[in-house]
């Protein structure tokens, strides 16, 4: 299948935070808007895309896409003040049905766009969850087809933005065409009486100002917290902290620069804590809300890799160990009390070790397979902050006592809930 993305358009309204770019190539979450466009509906299945675009964006949408890896041609669309159906009419040559048409200055995500490839015609969203509804583009449908479109019309569902055609459209738009001297796609669907099917709920955004790309970063960022994993700190306290960074740092930050800001100030609290362990506590609770910052990152601009993933989880391991050394150094303990120092690292680090290789093993998330690992208390977000509470509170020898019992007791009950899982696949 190959796509249509529609990109001639000059962004006006978007001011300077368009700069010297294409509208296209804006950043939103930490990606580029063509970016998105061509790495998520790559994954679902379109082979080639048809990029129109008008002479001042040309040379930058080419030499961005230069080894990108992804199968375009670019269409150059000489007069895009014809509108944007002209652009689709000069596509006409180079797709065969069906085939998809997208507008480029559009965010989606990837469950909208894996429900939208399975209709027909133009997609449309009867509740309008994510947009300014006084804004986006109206339709009234009946029947399963358009009747009317447009941005002053009472309607019963708004345009996406997203189409899915047969060759029989270009016939629309040529007439349209011949009729008027130019062609909006509004004008088109109107005229062909478009089928329409509905997907509704989902995100999709239209970016045309620089207020439109802040509201789509902030709700991008805020839809790629993780389903399940995070303990009752980070529900309560910590993701809304860190949330907040993240809509501010994912277009100046990668996911591998959060996380070394993160394990940073992790070990700057080992070292503090030689001096002070209240202030080392305080330090150690905020790389905890800046643990979550990298993932958020990762996910809101599609740069989720295994290495960052791995290389997160060996940081967070070497924070741990040295802060709990760092702190344990400072009681000046007896031999045998090093041994509930030593209990205490060994449990924290095989907690996270644990469900880790439970990943490694079986390829699944342990917190999805087992719903009763969500519910166990002790994960790194409570530990981190029941461990600042103590550090605040001077009681150094009593956080040892707690995490020694604790955290081991954590990885047995750990073992006997996948045991009990196998057990009941023999059963």
């Amino acid at each position: 299948m190959k796509a249509v993305i529609l990109a001639a358009g000059h962004g006006t309204r978007l001011g300077p935070l368009r700069r010297d770019v294409p509208k296209v190539l804006i950043r939103v979450a930490g990606r580029e808007l063509l970016w998105r466009h061509l790495r998520l509906l790559s994954e679902l299945g379109v082979e080639e895309f048809i990029i129109v675009v008008n002479a001042e964006g040309r040379g930058p949408i080419e030499e961005f896409l230069r080894g990108s890896g992804f199968k375009y041609r670019l269409v150059l669309n000489e007069a895009p003040e014809k509108g944007n159906g002209y652009s689709l009419y000069l596509a006409r040559d180079h797709v065969e049905a069906p085939f998809l048409v997208v507008m480029g200055d559009h965010v989606y995500e990837e469950e909208f766009l894996r429900e939208a490839i399975k209709g027909k015609g133009l997609i449309i969203d009867r509740t309008g969850r994510f947009v300014d509804k006084e804004e986006a583009t109206k339709v009234k449908d009946e029947g399963g087809r358009v009747e009317e479109i447009g941005k002053g019309i009472e309607g019963t569902a708004f345009d996406t933005g997203f189409f899915v055609l047969d060759t029989e459209i270009f016939h629309h738009a040529q007439e349209v065409l011949e009729e008027k001297g130019r062609a909006e796609m509004s004008e088109i669907v109107r005229r062909a009486r478009l089928e329409v099917t509905e997907v509704s709920g989902l995100l999709w955004m239209d970016v045309d100002t620089p207020e439109d790309a802040r509201r789509a970063t902030r709700v991008l960022v805020r839809r790629a917290v993780k389903e399940v994993g995070d303990g009752a700190v980070s529900r309560l306290f910590n993701r809304r902290v860190s949330l907040w960074i993240s809509e501010r740092a994912v277009n100046r930050l990668t996911p591998n620069q959060a996380s070394i800001l993160s394990s940073a100030v992790g070990l700057l609290a080992a070292f503090v804590a030689l001096v002070s362990p209240a202030a080392a506590g305080l330090i150690y609770q905020l790389s905890s809300i800046l643990d979550g910052v990298d993932g958020e990152i990762a996910r809101a601009s599609l740069r989720n890799s295994s290495f960052g993933g791995w290389m997160d989880s060996l940081l967070d391991r070497g924070v741990d160990f040295l802060f709990l050394l760092a702190l344990g150094y400072t009681l000046e303990a007896n031999p045998a009390f090093w041994g509930i120092i030593a209990a205490a690292i060994f449990g924290t680090i095989m907690v996270s070790y644990s469900t880790e290789r439970y990943k490694a093993a079986y390829l699944l998330d342990i917190y999805q397979e087992i719903p009763a690992m969500r519910y166990l208390v002790g994960k790194r977000d409570e530990r981190i902050f029941v461990t600042m509470c103590f550090c605040l509170g001077s009681k150094i020898a009593e956080l040892f006592l707690l995490l020694a019992f604790w955290t081991n007791l954590r990885v047995l009950i750990t073992v006997l809930l996948v045991w009990k899982k196998e057990k009941g696949k023999g059963s």
